[in-house]
């Protein structure tokens, strides 16, 4: 659920909506929300206390799809009830399957697809009900003007850009975003200094293909990096990162950068989905597992303390044992500092779905369990070297589950993705940097004291810290 409760009270429709998906889904979310907050419509992050429920839908995978599905059934037998008074569907889903959500579910009182978030308005009051939004690839982009309210605390995602060129045969999210497009970098650092007004202390520069950033503004391969300078010097946020960097596109040079400046995080979020030749063919990707290594240990060179982020898919037809194997040799010998593993999902939209779906679902889970096992003692021996260290860390707020506990994240510790630090000793607000001494270390998660905040007149990460 995104929550945010508007100030205004023009309308007397209350709002609740229920995100789903990825983060640049969840940015769509927010610019929503945003128009709404703006028109004075009442946001509560409460569905079952809401008239209208807007669910934002993912349309990755299978499950992702059954996910959204299941959503709105769920809204759509409230409205049954007369608990909800209008359902309205937005997303990934609308985009590719507005027709057939139309058909089997009759309750939803309005679409809007990935164009027409500006018109959440509309949908919200009824003023765009029964119309269907072209279910092309979309082809807009959004801008620094747009209202957003934000859902993620001291933290926010910066969405660089739109859509995606590569050819992944498991993928079809080109069909449903369109085509890559960039934003302008100056609409960019206008909505980063807009969100850092707003108190947030991390940016998080996402995009389906981050690294490709600029490519077509004429940057050529440094756009990121280009990007990413622009930021450092016309803003005073404390910590940048970016995620997923492909790896065709990434511009190394871009760990000068990193390496030469403490507030452009030490941290290297790339998806390698497979280090078998033969399994990375079939999914129209390029390089191996020599390669990958090869890139990775230059990363490493370039930049002390560096954190390496990746993901795979296991069983992904042409995956035998000999392909898994060599996947599982490769984890074993690169010791990623954080991994995720997905079982491949096969879907007929997907432009590989002529490959088909041999491998059984009971050997994709387990080799899912196995290399997280392998896994399991690397990533504990990564946290074991933190253990007596005292780092720079960003508090998140009492832990969940236990609220004599903090949440906060190291720099080596992307939001929503990796493990977190625990603080067991000491506590801030949320939104503060502070030090923290490490203390324990398990597989995900490491446990630490809080040593002090850091205050404005101090400058461990460059510059002073806003609050």
């Amino acid at each position: 659920m995104i929550e945010g409760v508007s100030p205004h009270t023009g309308q007397e429709v209350t709002v609740g909506m229920i995100g789903l998906g990825c983060a640049k889904n969840l940015v769509d979310g927010e610019v929503m929300l945003g128009h709404l907050q703006k028109e004075g419509v009442r946001i509560t992050a409460d569905a079952t206390a809401a008239d209208v429920v807007v669910v934002n839908t993912c349309g990755f995978i299978i499950d992702a799809k059954r996910e959204s599905i299941d959503a709105i059934l769920e809204v759509a037998e409230a409205k049954n009830r007369g608990d909800v008074k209008r359902l309205v569907v937005a997303g990934c889903m609308v985009q590719a399957y507005a027709d057939e959500l139309r058909r089997e579910v009759p309750e939803i009182d309005a679409f809007v697809g990935l164009d027409q978030l500006d018109s959440i308005v509309e949908a919200v009051r009824g003023e765009i009900d029964g119309r269907l939004p072209d279910q092309r690839g979309a082809v807009r982009l959004y801008d620094h003007s747009q209202p957003r309210l934000l859902s993620t605390g001291a933290f926010a995602y910066l969405k660089v850009a739109e859509g995606c060129n590569n050819p992944c045969s498991f993928c079809h999210i080109p069909a449903m975003r369109g085509g890559y497009r960039s934003r302008p970098m100056g609409d960019l650092v206008a909505e980063a200094r807009q969100l850092e007004v707003g108190g947030v202390k991390e940016i998080v520069l996402i995009a389906q293909d981050t690294t490709r950033y600029g490519e077509d503004l004429g940057l050529g391969s440094t756009g990121l990096r280009q990007l990413v300078g622009a930021l450092l010097e016309e803003t005073s946020i404390p910590w940048i990162r970016f995620l997923y960097a492909y790896p065709a596109t990434l511009d190394e040079e871009i760990f000068d950068l990193m390496a030469s400046s403490d507030r452009f995080l030490s941290y290297l979020d790339i998806p390698l989905q497979h280090a078998s030749r033969a399994v990375l063919k079939g999914m129209k990707r390029g390089g191996d597992a020599r390669s990958y290594a090869a890139m990775i240990e230059r990363a490493r060179t370039r930049v002390k303390d560096l954190a390496v982020r990746t993901t795979f898919i296991v069983g992904f037809p042409g995956e035998g044992d000999a392909e898994y194997e060599e996947l599982e040799t490769f984890v074993r010998k690169v010791e990623f500092d954080h991994l995720g593993v997905f079982t491949y999902s096969w879907q007929e939209e997907n432009p590989g779905s002529e490959l088909g779906d041999p491998v059984p679902e009971e050997v994709k889970k387990t080799r899912l369990a196995r290399l997280m096992e392998v896994q399991q003692p690397i990533a504990l021996a990564w946290n074991q070297d933190l253990v007596g260290r005292t780092l720079p860390a960003i508090v998140e707020g009492p832990l969940k589950e236990m609220e004599l506990l903090t949440a906060a994240r190291l720099a080596r510790q992307a939001p929503e993705i990796d493990g977190r630090l625990l603080i067991n000793d000491g506590a801030a607000d949320a939104g503060s940097l502070v030090e923290v001494e490490i203390t324990e270390a398990h597989p995900y998660d490491v446990v630490g004291r809080m040593v002090r905040t850091l205050s404005t007149s101090e400058a461990p990460l460059g510059l002073p810290v806003r609050n």
